[in-house]
């Protein structure tokens, strides 16, 4: 498909076609193309760009995944998809390892999922992301970022289904993660298990946003992209007095702002 620089919503187009034809690879279930849909219509609402707000999360979620001792970035097919190249920079970044975590689990599907992180993990390592780092170093950083998820031993407390599988050394003895997809059982299972629970998440009323420690509001492509940026960058101790309430807020006026704007009734 061709979509003109020009395009006014020319990324959103690229995005939904990477999602189709990672479904047509058996990537992704059928699901993933409704999931998909749903985000953008938030996404729409925001302008699709990040917002103050999302930028403040997102170096909140940096902040708190460098000073984790057992941080984890939890993959979903979407997530995958959009963003498993700056997933793959991010984890080395912060010297982390990447579990896959899928609601409609087959073997093949987490195979395929698992051969394309570590594809990506390849490319990855040849495109160093900064002068300050040797691409002796960063080369090494990257081949520290495991990806798990083929092999769960573990289970999650308190979900059922495939969601609950996990690694013993990933997800289920993390005391962080980063979770870029929308799962309310599963961010509060991982919340009960007294882990930080950092999520990025296009709807902030979901249960997911609502419960999470810090929620990005934002597509998890430019989410990635900026968590990486800042990573880059000096970092900062976690802030103790977020208050994630106030940064869904300020997500909600946003959009609620928007919709008065596109009416005219911002006057």
């Amino acid at each position: 498909m061709t979509i003109h620089d020009d395009h006014p919503r020319r990324e959103s187009l690229l995005s939904r076609q990477k999602i189709v034809d990672a479904q047509n690879m058996g990537l992704l279930a059928d699901s993933a193309l409704i999931a998909h849909g749903r985000g953008e219509a938030f996404d729409y609402l925001l302008g699709e760009r990040t917002t103050p707000s999302a930028r403040r999360a997102a170096e909140e979620s940096v902040n708190r995944l460098a000073a984790a001792h057992h941080p984890v970035i939890s993959l979903n097919g979407n997530s995958t998809v959009l963003a498993g190249r700056d997933a793959v920079k991010l984890a080395a970044l912060v010297g982390c390892n990447i579990e896959i975590n899928i609601f409609y689990r087959t073997e093949l599907r987490i195979s395929l999922l698992s051969q394309t992180l570590n594809q990506i993990k390849n490319e990855v390592a040849r495109e160093n992301p900064s002068k300050e780092i040797t691409s002796e170093l960063w080369s090494q950083m990257v081949a520290m970022v495991n990806i798990l998820g083929e092999k769960p031993d573990a289970q999650i407390p308190g979900l059922d289904g495939p969601r609950a599988n996990c690694c013993s050394h990933g997800i289920h003895t993390a005391d962080t993660v980063l979770v870029p997809l929308e799962d309310g059982d599963r961010c509060e299972a991982l919340i009960q298990m007294g882990k930080q629970v950092l999520v990025v998440d296009l709807n902030p009323l979901s249960r997911t946003s609502r419960t999470a420690t810090v929620t990005i509001v934002d597509n998890a492509s430019r989410a990635f992209n900026e968590m990486v940026k800042i990573a880059l960058g000096t970092k900062a101790p976690p802030d103790i007095t977020w208050n994630n309430r106030t940064n869904l807020i300020d997500a909600i006026e946003t959009m609620g702002k928007a919709a008065e704007r596109a009416f005219g009734l911002d006057d």
